[in-house]
């Protein structure tokens, strides 16, 4: 496990990694979830073997400190990500960001172009106040204390299983924080600032939640929208090979 510094009070974002080629590749997680127990399964598959690969969990969840006077913005999640990736000496990373992750992910891309090469984005918000598919938690439909005081609670038994094995590792303040500045989006929007970024971009639709809103403007600017069959918003559980075949640029 590494550890860096992120807020200038010793607050520290964390990750694993594996070691391999460069350039690496950086995977990131969705709200409230983790890096690895997404990702570790494709980063270990034979087409992506031998690359270094780095799971890393964003301020809040996981194995991250979560401190209270952070403000979880997408803006605040890139910066932090931006100190991990710069004391594993990172550069022109392949960035393969789920959900949440993958605006944090953009956003990143413009503030640090030198960290970035390539985005991978499965089902990424790319746009403030998102509908209610991909994932919708409702955090953000509650005030901070009453999210904190028994919304958490509430949320993890409604959610599911699988996203509440890893949900109940975020800090509930700092999740809901990230939620609303999800909702919030940044500015420019997640989406014009994917169309502008003068890199290499794949983005990841599960077919069962639907066409991605604005599929011909994204296509236009040059990134390549993939319609991966039989997956929902969690395309790497949902269909391994295909999101595999992508990461790999296999397909």
């Amino acid at each position: 496990m590494q550890q860096a510094e992120f807020d200038g009070r010793g607050s520290l974002i964390r990750w694993t990694e594996t070691t391999g080629d460069e350039p690496a590749r950086v995977y990131v997680h969705g709200l409230g979830a983790a890096s690895a127990v997404y990702h570790a399964h494709i980063a270990a598959r034979p087409e992506l073997a031998g690359r270094r690969s780095l799971f890393v969990d964003l301020p809040g969840h996981g194995i991250s400190d979560r401190p209270e006077h952070f403000g979880y913005t997408l803006e605040d999640h890139a910066d932090a990500l931006a100190a991990a990736l710069d004391e594993a000496r990172v550069a022109r990373a392949e960035l393969i960001a789920h959900s949440m992750g993958g605006a944090v992910a953009i956003v990143l891309a413009r503030r640090r172009p030198d960290l970035v090469s390539r985005l991978v984005l499965t089902e990424a918000n790319l746009d403030p106040y998102p509908p209610d598919t991909a994932g919708k938690s409702g955090i953000a439909s509650y005030e901070e204390d009453a999210y904190v005081d028994g919304g958490h609670a509430r949320v993890l038994d409604r959610i599911g299983p699988l996203w509440a094995a890893t949900m109940r590792l975020a800090g509930p303040r700092a999740l809901h924080r990230t939620a609303t500045g999800l909702a919030r989006g940044s500015c420019p929007t997640m989406r014009d600032i994917l169309e502008d970024l003068p890199i290499d971009r794949v983005y990841l639709q599960g077919a069962l939640s639907g066409e991605i809103p604005g599929r011909q403007a994204l296509e236009s600017a040059g990134v390549r929208v993939v319609t991966v069959p039989g997956a929902g918003h969690n395309i790497m559980f949902d269909n391994p090979d295909a999101f595999a075949a992508v990461v790999a640029g296999a397909a």
